[in-house]
């Protein structure tokens, strides 16, 4: 089995949808020798928004410290490989088909689902890589993800709102609750959510497991230097320490609370302060990508941004709308999946944008581009589809003119899209 072949058999096993529960893939970790008890320091990240940006902090913290380090995040934007990686490097595609080989017979057995397939495939390939710290993102809730199968160290939970609530229930209670479940015993758990009906379960879960609730608004002090298009400059006050002058290539103050979430983690694991400085610095080399993402300033300036749910495309608008100030046209490429708020979402949308292009998602599920923009023009915006994303990224330059701004938001799978375009010839 080659890599192609491996990636041909893995992607099919989306048709198996969502199974909750954790039975599959513990008995696919059984068949490997349980991986996920490899002894390592394991760092674990659940919430709703932000995760990505914690997962990617903390592992180049890591990194910086000297420590093999393992990333698992979802979903990629271009190649599966993205989803593993080891001190920033993704899993080779022969390591992928020789694994996809040796568990092909267990998935098959258990149907398992892509994402469980997947998470066995990380932890089976951190094992063998000896890694010293293992970082983990969570596909989708906590309590039956397929992640929350290990002993976490530490359990960060930068938001807490509604999104996939076809699966996590439509409360923000009920979610809170299905997230704060990857909280197990003796675990440091950090967490940004001040919102009580949010801090409510995640508060009784350290209750019940004896686990340490640290609250980002009680252990620090923020103080802002300067935010750019691209870059953040802050002083963060830790109850041990203070980091004048932290640097971040990022976009938006919403960043802030999760890259001070990250260094929590790493000062209490014994970081310095150069290295947790340097892993900041760095961030983007974990593969961290297209979160308001400058990816051209010429002749407009496009925004690459895989919010997907109006909470974080508030903040995404919110972070635009501070650096970017009221010069140049904008035009936003928009494409979303079925199960999201195309109404709350274009009403955020409808702060900033002078005109929206709306386009369709290549998945399955993907929101009729029509139906989207007419969700736009409820809210006054000038809107309308398109049939491809070339087209719409075409035409959206095209009217943003120069000086102006294309935002490309919505969906990873739209982000993926972007950059297949921006970069022909990329590894699949």
């Amino acid at each position: 089995m080659n890599y192609h072949q491996a990636t041909d058999f893995l992607f099919p096993l989306h048709r198996f949808g969502m199974k909750p529960g954790l039975e599959r893939v513990f008995r696919l970790l059984d068949r490997l020798g349980s991986p996920q008890e490899h002894e390592c320091l394991v760092v674990h990240i659940a919430g709703t928004n932000g995760k990505g940006t914690v997962a990617s902090a903390v592992a180049s913290m890591f990194q910086a410290a000297g420590k093999r380090t393992g990333l698992y995040t979802s979903p990629h934007l271009i190649s599966f490989r993205e989803r593993i990686r080891v001190d920033g490097q993704m899993i080779p595609g022969d390591d992928v088909a020789s694994l996809v080989s040796l568990m092909k017979e267990g998935i098959e057995q258990e149907q398992a689902t892509f994402f469980e397939a997947t998470t066995a495939l990380a932890f089976e390939y951190f094992r063998r890589q000896q890694v010293e710290v293992m970082v983990l993102e969570t596909g989708m809730g906590g309590r039956l993800d397929a992640t929350n199968v290990t002993r976490p160290r530490y359990v960060v939970i930068p938001s807490i709102s509604r999104d996939h609530t076809r699966w996590l229930g439509d409360t923000i209670q009920g979610i809170a609750a299905e997230k704060a479940a990857v909280i197990k015993p003796g675990t440091e758990v950090y967490t940004a959510v001040e919102d009580s009906e949010a801090l409510g379960p995640i508060m009784k879960r350290t209750d019940e497991t004896g686990a340490v609730l640290h609250q980002l608004c009680d252990e620090v002090s923020i103080e802002l230097e300067g935010h750019s298009l691209g870059s953040l400059q802050f002083t963060l006050t830790t109850p041990g320490r203070v980091y004048h002058s932290l640097v971040a290539p990022l976009t938006g103050l919403f960043h802030i609370s999760n890259l001070a979430l990250a260094v929590l983690v790493a000062e209490h694991a014994g970081l310095t302060d150069t290295e947790i400085r340097e892993g900041l610095r760095l961030m983007r080399r974990t593969g961290y990508r297209a979160r308001l993402e400058v990816i051209s300033r010429d002749p407009c300036t496009i925004v690459l941004d895989v919010s997907h749910n109006a909470a974080g495309i508030e903040r995404s608008i919110d972070a635009l709308l501070e650096v970017c100030g009221s010069t140049g046209n904008r035009c936003v490429v928009l494409g979303l999946a079925d199960d999201k708020d195309a109404t709350g979402i274009a009403g955020h949308l409808a702060r900033f944008a002078d005109e929206v292009l709306t386009v369709n998602l290549p998945v399955e599920r993907s929101m009729d581009a029509e139906r989207l923009a007419e969700a736009c023009r409820s809210h006054g915006i000038a809107a309308s589809g398109r049939t491809s994303v070339c087209e719409a990224l075409d035409e959206a330059r095209g009217k943003a003119g120069p000086g102006g701004i294309v935002l490309v938001t919505g969906s990873f799978y739209l982000a993926g899209e972007v950059v297949r375009i921006d970069m022909p010839g990329g590894s699949p």
